[in-house]
């Protein structure tokens, strides 16, 4: 498991070749169904939803899936999960919705069209170690959650879950250790009241 890499946060690009339009969301696989659906209801007029993942189960063992989504098999899922496996990505999902622009690419023009999105989207993700990628849960009182919703997002770190109280939201966390600290530090927030590695190790 040495040198596998994650997400944190969601990044999306978008690319246009001959006329279709590709974006791609990188996300957390915790992320991977609400962003699925998201993408879904957003570009209701899109042709094409590709997915690939890939995570650890609780044995620690690799699982991987992907769908083409209607595209000529093994044109788009599979260029989209050599992508992720290219750069040891895990626990991480990556979604294209295209838009077909009217010109046929072939099977060739289509494994480099999402194997390029994928790739770019990647980059500009900027990949952490997965064993710096830990879990947070920290009391945000009730004026200041606007705020620190912002500072989360600056730091691309993910909200798993909200637990509500009289005076305060306790949010659940992913992210990369440091990023989260200096986060709180911005928000004069103290520590986070739990932090653990992500993988639970």
């Amino acid at each position: 498991m040495d040198n596998l890499h994650t997400v944190a946060g969601e990044t999306a690009i978008s690319l246009e070749i001959k006329k279709s339009r590709f974006i791609a969301h990188l996300v957390p696989i915790a992320d991977f169904r609400t962003t699925l659906e998201r993408l879904r209801e957003r570009h209701k007029k899109a042709r094409h939803f590709v997915w690939a993942t890939r995570q650890l189960n609780d044995r620690q063992q690799i699982v991987e899936h992907c769908s083409d989504d209607g595209e000529p098999r093994n044109t788009s899922g599979q260029p989209t999960l050599k992508a992720l496996q290219g750069q040891r990505l895990i626990n991480a999902a990556l979604i294209t919705v295209r838009y077909f622009g009217g010109i046929k690419l072939g099977s060739g023009g289509l494994v480099r069209a999402y194997n390029d999105a994928a790739q770019q989207a990647i980059v500009e993700a900027k990949p952490i170690p997965l064993a710096r990628l830990h879990r947070a849960t920290v009391r945000i009182p009730y004026p200041q959650i606007r705020h620190a919703e912002y500072q989360l997002q600056q730091h691309a770190i993910s909200v798993l879950g909200k637990d509500f109280a009289a005076d305060h939201v306790a949010l659940t966390l992913q992210g990369e250790e440091a990023l989260i600290a200096e986060a709180f530090a911005r928000l004069g927030s103290g520590d986070p009241i739990e932090s653990e590695p992500a993988d639970g190790h």
